[in-house]
């Protein structure tokens, strides 16, 4: 019976307790409380998340790093890749607007036969004036064949082996083009400079010589075929009472700077004539 009294009042007491916290927390007097507990226990959990993330970040961060550096390695390599791709479009257009410029040079010049040929190399002396062509005695080719490209006259070939060939620029000191002004219609002599300068010697003081004469070969010594265009007078120097002929210096139409790598034409019809035999010994 004694038990059975204790039992009720416990149980009593339970249901008193439990019903008055119910009642306190329904009239709001846990709130303050309840709030500053969810509190802590959301920053608790910010500070293992975060503590979480810091660790798997520094477990998870060589692997990251070791596929970050090999990505950048295979974009390096594609980016190499069409650079090459890019240059080499490059050349290949600029070869393309050469050749359809040679075309419509050789066109334009139905009177001479071409060979095409690509500049390989050049004389690295800076007191010679020389390049060296993909074209030789296997190809037809001879010495004293003149060399043009679309622009102007380039030069003739000096020496011939089997597949290549060794060309003597108009610009070299040893070159010596009779050349004529069309303006002026007077014949003049052109020769080159250890500068790879183009001087015009030998004009007559008659002719009234002006900047920007057109300046062609004349055909005559037999080193060249007629009308083939050099350039334009530049500069002229003459003193009217000591000189007996008028100088200047001519700027040449063909860049022989950027000659290097690039396709100029041979003309393998016209057959130079020397006539060094027969001119005068002096006495």
């Amino acid at each position: 019976m004694k038990n059975l009294f204790s039992r009720t009042l416990q149980t009593t007491i339970i249901f008193l307790v439990v019903g008055g916290i119910m009642a306190l927390a329904l009239g709001g007097y846990f709130t303050s409380g309840s709030n500053i507990f969810t509190s802590s226990l959301i920053t608790v959990q910010s500070w293992f998340s975060s503590r979480f993330a810091a660790l798997q970040d520094f477990l998870t961060a060589p692997r990251d790093i070791a596929s970050l550096r090999q990505r950048n390695s295979e974009l390096e390599a594609e980016v190499a890749e069409l650079q090459a791709q890019v240059i080499q479009l490059q050349q290949e257009v600029g070869e393309t607007e050469i050749l359809a410029a040679l075309v419509d040079f050789s066109r334009a010049n139905p009177e001479n036969q071409y060979r095409a040929a690509a500049v390989i190399g050049r004389d690295p002396s800076p007191f010679l004036q020389y390049v060296i062509i993909n074209r030789g005695s296997n190809d037809g080719i001879r010495r004293g064949m003149p060399v043009v490209t679309d622009q102007g006259l380039v030069g003739r070939v000096d020496a011939v082996i089997a597949d290549a060939s060794r060309v003597q620029l108009i610009t070299d000191p040893a070159s010596t083009v009779n050349v004529r002004l069309q303006n002026a219609e007077v014949d003049a002599s052109l020769s080159g400079s250890i500068t790879g300068d183009l001087n015009l010697d030998m004009v007559p003081k008659e002719p009234d010589l002006q900047s920007g004469d057109l300046v062609l070969t004349s055909g005559l010594g037999g080193g060249y075929p007629p009308n083939l265009i050099v350039g334009q007078v530049g500069n002229v120097r003459t003193n009217i009472d000591v000189d007996l002929f008028q100088h200047a210096n001519v700027q040449p139409v063909v860049d022989f700077n950027r000659l290097q790598l690039q396709i100029v034409l041979i003309i393998t019809n016209f057959e130079p004539v020397d006539i060094q035999p027969l001119r005068p010994e002096p006495q």
